[in-house]
């Protein structure tokens, strides 16, 4: 075929969009493009919550806005909102944060409890099991609300499977609860424990409900080793 019909088949195929079959570096180009936009996207997002919330670890959060893309990306969610739980923190700190991504503004920034058999202070053992009692970390999107024995609550839905996909059948839940008013703190120096639930202090469950309900990210962390470095939520 002469050069000259090579180039003007070509320009033909560039017209209608279709991509030459040795153009494979063109599109490697732009994946590193999109790539390098998102992570360019989590460091910007990182630096303006960490100035809104001084008491949360930079790489916490900087896992939990790449697991949000990331949760975006598989479909599971189109709200912009994201909700980060930083269980290596004590219950005896604030470490629930709830943030509108659309306005880059930290909604609450607040105490939440821990699973009994997860730890006192600390929660340090977690767990996907039916009556383990303890609190299960990595990503969930958010489901349903109803009214139960611990009032408004707000289902939970784990992504990761043998790490939390169990939470729905377990009934790990986001609800208010007596024992999770900070006022306990004062006493007995850390919340009070739940049977696995991300609980928070009474007056606050039914606006982070509403706020986060019906398919957005929550984010629980822990550094454990075999989920941070297993998740496919967790790579850039």
């Amino acid at each position: 075929m002469k050069l000259k019909n090579i180039f003007f088949l070509c320009l033909l195929f560039s017209c209608f969009g279709f991509s030459w079959p040795f153009l494979s570096g063109a599109n490697n180009t732009t994946n590193s493009y999109t790539s390098t936009s998102s992570s360019g996207w989590v460091n910007r997002e990182t630096q303006i919550l960490i100035s809104q919330a001084r008491n949360f670890d930079s790489h916490v959060l900087r896992l939990a806005l790449t697991a949000y893309k990331n949760a975006q990306k598989k479909g599971y969610t189109h709200k912009r909102l994201l909700t980060v739980i930083d269980y290596s923190k004590p219950s005896s700190q604030k470490r629930m944060l709830v943030v509108d991504l659309n306005r880059n503004r930290v909604l609450f920034n607040t105490f939440v409890s821990h699973g009994k058999n997860s730890g006192a202070l600390n929660a340090t053992s977690f767990s996907n099991n039916p009556g383990s009692l303890k609190s299960s970390i990595g990503v969930f999107v958010t489901d349903q609300t109803y009214q139960g024995k611990n009032g408004y609550s707000l289902r939970l839905r784990g992504l990761e499977k043998g790490i939390n996909d169990s939470a729905y059948s377990r009934a790990i839940v986001i609800h208010g609860a007596p024992y999770a008013n900070p006022a306990n703190i004062g006493r007995n120096g850390r919340l009070g424990l739940s049977w696995g639930c991300p609980a928070v202090e009474p007056t606050l469950a039914k606006p982070i409900i509403n706020t986060i309900k019906q398919g957005s990210v929550v984010f629980a962390y822990s550094p454990d080793r075999r989920w941070l470095s297993h998740s496919s939520f967790l790579s850039a």
